[in-house]
């Protein structure tokens, strides 16, 4: 079995058990392999542009496409994001959603799944990871946590 069937098994897994409504659950260095492996994934970072602007963002030779889930400083749904991710987004590409903590993502990929893209995948610790006993991010996961490709302006 190759790398990349173990890994999407593992997320199908993961996803299965949980009931997700998505097709699957990948922790943040499978999502970065699987973007360095799998030829036609793409990454949909759904954070907020003044989130990449001052926290970071993904960095590297990855196929990265950056669509709000919800706008800043509002914080609204973002009405555009479907019609955005059909624009950008080949609909056969393994789709995965980023996000700070896999909340928004989360959202992102039901959603996607829902209007016909069959292979979303949510990226469960985020770019920043889960808060620790201090309440600080970037600690506990997440693709910053990890040592990943990222930078800042």
């Amino acid at each position: 079995m190759g790398r990349i069937t173990a890994i999407l098994e593992s997320a199908h897994k993961r996803a299965k058990e949980r009931m997700l409504p998505y097709r699957g659950a990948l922790t943040a260095p499978e999502a970065y392999e699987l973007l360095q492996l799998a030829p036609n994934a793409t990454l949909v970072d759904v954070r907020t542009r003044a989130e990449l602007d001052w926290v970071g963002y993904v960095g590297g030779d990855l196929q990265v496409v950056e669509i709000e889930w919800v706008t800043y400083p509002s914080m609204k749904m973002n009405p555009n994001f479907i019609p955005h991710l059909k624009e950008q987004v080949d609909r056969e590409n393994l789709v995965l959603f980023l996000c700070r903590s896999g909340i928004r993502s989360y959202a992102a990929a039901a959603a996607a799944t829902q209007a016909g893209f069959p292979s979303c995948y949510n990226i469960v610790d985020g770019f920043e990871g889960n808060r620790d006993n201090e309440h600080h991010r970037n600690i506990l996961g997440g693709w910053r946590a990890e040592g990943l490709p990222w930078e800042q302006n």
